[in-house]
This record gives structure tokens, C-alpha cells and sequence, in this order.
């Protein structure tokens, strides 16, 4: 081993020992990589930085605007939407079209996206058939991870051994060239939840409920905000006429949290949202919730200039075509943990009120607006129902866990989703038939979604996940790096000592074992980044087809079936599922073997060594 491969070998350690602490950030480690690999004299600040213009990584980026287009333009809802009707109230049947539907629409967008759109819609399904969520929502998991073997464009990981394939002067693959063999597994995850679903369910610790959906009346009740609803009318003498919300500090000092506004217009009553930028006006009815109960007004009413109106009803039931509510849970890698409710600025930077707060399956009294929050908290938000439908495109920061069923009553804006279709129907065309490279084709689809409005450019901004894909930026050099030092050598020569008798589905078995053991450790993407080039080299060593080895590598990173920790994918089902660590480890490790056994036997199948 030269020095130079010993400060590679040594960067590459000091970068999966970072990915595994979590501290710095991923994308942080990726650029302190991209500012160390040039000092080493290894590699050109001119190599270090070709990641950028990289096909590969230009592609993944425009794909993560595709799927927000599929998700602005409603279409991702309606197929939850017809899978419930679909599904009737049989949990086979579901379970069957549950995993169809998330493998076939996370094989053309971000598996990680989808799943997030299916936990509410799979939430009401299971409270509407009784059924323990646990019971669908690892169905869900793996299907999203199954989705990253169908296509070409699934998942990065498929890009980038596709990539090292063409650079290295071999063919790459096409776009449906890992569908025979992820249909093949799909299937045997089918059947695989099928037989297992029964171990899932949990009965002592979660309780379902008979009601086929939640309403609005049962959050209030589950948040304990029985009690807190007020509706205050503004007086003509009132200090709060002509100022704005964000002026008066009204929930901060009086607790007294505004949700909406009734203004008289002519012959109606508008109701207003209740944003930071309001001004009240004299004769405004505010819709308020306490932060407590327990709050004395009296004395307010006279200082503020605002007296009580009757409640007939709850002013959520008499507004429920405009004003809503839903549960949001804070994600694992949510920027928001740590904050307090009142740093959130929900009302400022989303249009929303928080009314509650639920922590490990407990509502806590009352409003707690300095309560540091916590990954896994779920908040009860109040406001617009587009609004609240507008979350749902954050599902980095937030998770929209629960739609109540006056929902229904609200139709959504999805008068852009035939131009969604046919755009994406263009981009995979363009694709399978070859007519323009892939980044070319993806880069036409978000032209199209650009050019019918089924998104913008600020949301089109927003979608791209940059942590990813500056983590694929800094880790790409490593893979030159080894090579140019001989590490890439070392590794294949060490691999052929130990099993270069045994055969070329042995070296499989082995790679597979391999990329799929780094990946309980570190990113999927960064994984593929690593052992890609081995297995190229192995299959070289062997004077074979490279074509099966770096096929296997991107199977291998997609199999993140064993931990919750292996893929957001797994950690967004862990809270709404409640399941442990040891759930995963009992159903994805035997399922994980499976999927090596039928990835060595088809591979070479239908990729001839």
C-alpha cells in the first residue's frame, strides 16, 4: 500500500465514521471530501469537481421536480384515493394493490416522497377496515424499497452504476432493464407480506378505531381542545382595530390563538384565514382557540375592546369547507426538531395555527408554546384546507399524518394533472426509445411541467433535495481516487484470493452481502458510489460481463430491508407503524436473503456472464 492510497483509504474511513455519527451533516462531510481530496495530490480540483456536471447527478435532480409535479397536480392523491375504493374491505386485496401502486409510482419518482403521500391515505384505510396500521405500513416500506429495482431512473444508485458502467467504455443499462428482475421481486414481497402481515400486528399496543375515518370532532376531543373554541367580536371602540396579528402578541400574552376571522361583506360573511400580515377591523368575529382552558377572559374583554358571541356549534363544523384540521409529524431528518413552537412561525411562513401538541402517543394539556419539539412529535395544525394540502409538498420538515373526512367535502386543484401525465409520458418515452440522452429526456419533462404550470419554479427549486445531491458530488471522487492509487486493485485482488475458485455467482453472493451490510451504515447512494467500481474491476478479473456485477451492486443498494435506519423510507413508517428495531430485523432479514437468492439466480440469467 502507497501513501497516497493510505490517505484515500483514510478519508473514506473518516467519511463513514461521520455518515454513521450523523455530526457533521451528510452533505457537510460530502464538502469537506470534495476540499480534502485535492490536497491529497491524488486527484485535480478539476476532478474533484466533475460530480457537478455529471449526467447522472443532473438527472437525479430533475427528477425530484418531476415527482413534485406528480404531487402539486394531485395525481399521487387520487391513486391513494382509488386504491381505498379499490382495496373494498378486503386487507388482501390492499395489500396487493398498496404495493403495486407505491413499487409502480416510486419506480418514476422518489420512493421516500411516496411513501410519505401514502401513510395518511393508508392511516384512514386501515381506521375504515379495523385493521393495526402495522400490519400495512412495513407492506408499504418495502414496496417503496422495491420500486428502486423497477426502472433505470428509480433511485440513484441505479444511475450511478449506470454511470460507472459508460465511463469505464461499457454499455450501460436501459431504462427497463432492471424491471424483469424487480417484478420478480415485487411479486416475492407480495407474497412475502402476505404470509407475514400476522406477525405485525400488535393488538396490546394499538387500539383501532371502529369509525370508518376520523372527523374533525375526534381530533379536537384526542388534542383536548374541548372547551378552548371562542368566537370574540371586535367593538367599534377596540384597540385591536387596524393593527395586524403579528402586532398584538395576542396568543403570547392573552392567550388567545386566532384561527380565523368572519368579516361581514354586503350580504355575506367572508371568512378570512388568520395570517401574521392580518388587520382586524371593527365588527370582525374572531375564531379563537385558548391556549388553555382554564384562561379568565373577563378581564381582557375590557382591556382589548372584544366581547363573546353564541356558539350554536363548533365553528370547525359550521366553516368545514374552508377551514380544517390535520395532525403533522416532525420527520426523522427534520430541520424543525429542536425549535419551539413559537420559533416554528407556522402562522408567518405556512398560513397555519398550531393548536396541539402529541408526544409518544399522549396529547399534552394545553398549548405549550415554548416546548422544544422533539423528531416524532405530532402537532395538530389549524387553517385553510389548501393550506394544509400545501404541507404535504414539505415532506422534508413535515408529514401530513391525517386528513379528517370533511376533506372530501373540498376537492382539490387537479385541473393540471392530464399536462402532468402527458409530460411524464413524454419523458419516458424519450427514455425507452433512446431518441435523446436520459438528462436531455428528464430535462424536456420538467420543461413540460414547467410550461402547463403543473409547478413553479420556486416549488421546482424547493423539490430538489440538495443534501443528496451534494452527498453524490462529494463521494463520485473517491471511486477515481481509488482507482488512480490501486485501491480499486486491491480490493478486487484480495476478493479474487478468497473466492476467485468458487465461481462468478459466488462473487455475486458476495458483492451483494457486501453493499448491502455498508448500507446498514451509511447512505444507499454512497454505497453504490463505493462498490461499484469493485465490482466492474472483479468482473474484469474474471474476463466477464461487468454488466451482472454492477447490476447486483444496484439491487444490493435498494435491499435496505433489515434496520429502520437503513432508509428514510423505513424510519418515516417506524412512528405511524409502531414498530421497534427488533420488527425490522425479524421481517427484513429473512426477506433480504430472499431477494439475494433470487437476484444471484436471475441476474446471470438474463445478463450472461
Amino acid at each position: 500500500m502507497n501513501l497516497q492510497l493510505g490517505l484515500v483509504l483514510f478519508l473514506l474511513l473518516c467519511a463513514m465514521v461521520l455518515f454513521v455519527r450523523n455530526k457533521p451533516r451528510m452533505d457537510v462531510v460530502a464538502v469537506l471530501m470534495i476540499v480534502a481530496l485535492p490536497l491529497t495530490g491524488v486527484l485535480s480540483t478539476q476532478e474533484t469537481l466533475a460530480g457537478f456536471s455529471d449526467p447522472s447527478v443532473v438527472v437525479i435532480a430533475a427528477l425530484f421536480v418531476i415527482g413534485e409535479g406528480l404531487v402539486r397536480t394531485g395525481i399521487a392523491y387520487q391513486l391513494g384515493e382509488r386504491l381505498m375504493h379499490r382495496s373494498g374491505n378486503s386487507e388482501i386485496r390492499l395489500i396487493v394493490l398498496l404495493m403495486l401502486t407505491v413499487a409502480g409510482l416510486g419506480s418514476i419518482m422518489s420512493s421516500t416522497g411516496v411513501v410519505a403521500i401514502f401513510i395518511p391515505v393508508v392511516l384512514s384505510i386501515a381506521a375504515r377496515l379495523n385493521i393495526p396500521p402495522s400490519r400495512l405500513m412495513m407492506p408499504l416500506s418495502f414496496a417503496g424499497l422495491i420500486s428502486g429495482m423497477l426502472t433505470l431512473v428509480a433511485t440513484p444508485p441505479n444511475m450511478i452504476v449506470h454511470s460507472e458502467l459508460v465511463r469505464t467504455g461499457y454499455t450501460g443499462f436501459s431504462f427497463f432493464a432492471f424491471a424483469p428482475i424487480g417484478l420478480a421481486i415485487l411479486f416475492l414481497g407480495i407474497i412475502y407480506m402476505l404470509l407475514t402481515r400476522h406477525w405485525l400486528a400488535q393488538p396490546d399496543k394499538q387500539k383501532t378505531k371502529h369509525e370508518q375515518r376520523h372527523k374533525i370532532a375526534d381530533l379536537v376531543h384526542e388534542y383536548r381542545l374541548v372547551g378552548r373554541e371562542r368566537r370574540l367580536r371586535v367593538r367599534p371602540n377596540s384597540k385591536l382595530a387596524g393593527q395586524t396579528l403579528d402586532e398584538l402578541h395576542l396568543r403570547k400574552e392573552y392567550g388567545i390563538n386566532v384561527i380565523a376571522i368572519e368579516r361581514q361583506r354586503r350580504f355575506r360573511i367572508k371568512l378570512l384565514n388568520a395570517t401574521g400580515t392580518t388587520e382586524l377591523e371593527a365588527g370582525d368575529i374572531l375564531l379563537v382557540d385558548l391556549v388553555s382552558p382554564s384562561i379568565n377572559l373577563l378581564g381582557s374583554y375590557y382591556e382589548l375592546g372584544i366581547e363573546p358571541v353564541s356558539m350554536q356549534n363548533s365553528y370547525f363544523h359550521d366553516h368545514h369547507r374552508e377551514l380544517g384540521l390535520a395532525e403533522v409529524m416532525l420527520p426523522p431528518d427534520s430541520r424543525l426538531a429542536g425549535q419551539t413552537i413559537q420559533e416554528l412561525g407556522f402562522r408567518s411562513k405556512r398560513k397555519l395555527n398550531v393548536l396541539g401538541l402529541r408526544r409518544n402517543q399522549k396529547a399534552l394539556d394545553g398549548l405549550l408554546v415554548d416546548e422544544e419539539l422533539k423528531a416524532g412529535d405530532t402537532l395538530l395544525v389549524a387553517g385553510n384546507w389548501t393550506h394544509i394540502r400545501d404541507l404535504q409538498s414539505h415532506s422534508r420538515d413535515y408529514l401530513v399524518l391525517s386528513l379528517p373526512a370533511e376533506v372530501d367535502d373540498v376537492a382539490p386543484a387537479i385541473s393540471q394533472a392530464p399536462h402532468a401525465l402527458f409530460s411524464l409520458a413524454v419523458m419516458i418515452i424519450l427514455m425507452v426509445a433512446g431518441l435523446v440522452p436520459n438528462v436531455i429526456a428528464v430535462l424536456i419533462g420538467c420543461l413540460l411541467m414547467g410550461a402547463f404550470r403543473c409547478i413553479d419554479m420556486e416549488s421546482a427549486y424547493r423539490s430538489i433535495h440538495w443534501q443528496s445531491i451534494v452527498l453524490i458530488v462529494g463521494m463520485l471522487p473517491f471511486a477515481l481516487a481509488l482507482q488512480k492509487t490501486g485501491g480499486i486493485d486491491l480490493a478486487v485482488s484480495g476478493l479474487m484470493n478468497l473466492f476467485g475458485d468458487t465461481g462468478p455467482r459466488v462473487i455475486l453472493a458476495i458483492l451483494f452481502i457486501a453493499t448491502a451490510i455498508i448500507g446498514l451504515f451509511i447512505s444507499n447512494t454512497a454505497t453504490a458510489v463505493l462498490m461499484a467500481p469493485v465490482a466492474i474491476a472483479s468482473a474484469e478479473a474474471l474476463q466477464v460481463s461487468p454488466a451482472p456485477f454492477a447490476m447486483i451492486v444496484a439491487l444490493a443498494a435498494s435491499a435496505a430491508f433489515m434496520t429502520p435506519i437503513s432508509s428514510p423510507v423505513n424510519t418515516l413508517v417506524l412512528g405511524p407503524g409502531q414498530y421497534r428495531f427488533a420488527d425490522f430485523v425479524r421481517i427484513g432479514v429473512p426477506f433480504t436473503v430472499l431477494v439475494m437468492l433470487t437476484s444471484v439466480t436471475l441476474v446471470p440469467t438474463l445478463f450472461p456472464l
